[in-house]
C-alpha cells in the first residue's frame, strides 16, 4: 500500500466531511438518549462504507470510457460552477 496515497485520501476525505450535512445529522441521531451510540456509530460507518464503494465503483467505470485528465477537467470545472453558484446565491 502506498501510505502517501493513502493518507492524502484519508485527508481530503476527513476534511470534506467535517461539518456537511452527513455529520450533522449522524450528531442529530447520536442526540437521541433511546438510540444507542454504537448502533448509530456503526449505522453511519456502513452508509459512508457503501457510499464511497459506490463513488470507486462509477469512478472506475468511468475511467474504462473517459480519459483520465478529462475526467479530471470536468471534476474541476464542477467544482468551481458549484463555488460560482454558491457565491452568486449567497
Amino acid at each position: 500500500m502506498d501510505w502517501k496515497v493513502f493518507l492524502t485520501i484519508f485527508a481530503s476525505v476527513f476534511v470534506a466531511e467535517l461539518g456537511d450535512k452527513t455529520q450533522l445529522a449522524t450528531m442529530l441521531f447520536a442526540t437521541d438518549s433511546d438510540v444507542n451510540r454504537y448502533t448509530v456509530f456503526f449505522a453511519a460507518s456502513a452508509a459512508l462504507v457503501v457510499a464511497t464503494a459506490l463513488g470507486v465503483l462509477a469512478g472506475a467505470l468511468l475511467a474504462q470510457h473517459i480519459n483520465e485528465q478529462v475526467l479530471h477537467y470536468v471534476a474541476g470545472a464542477g467544482f468551481i460552477l458549484i463555488g460560482v453558484y454558491t457565491l452568486y446565491t449567497a
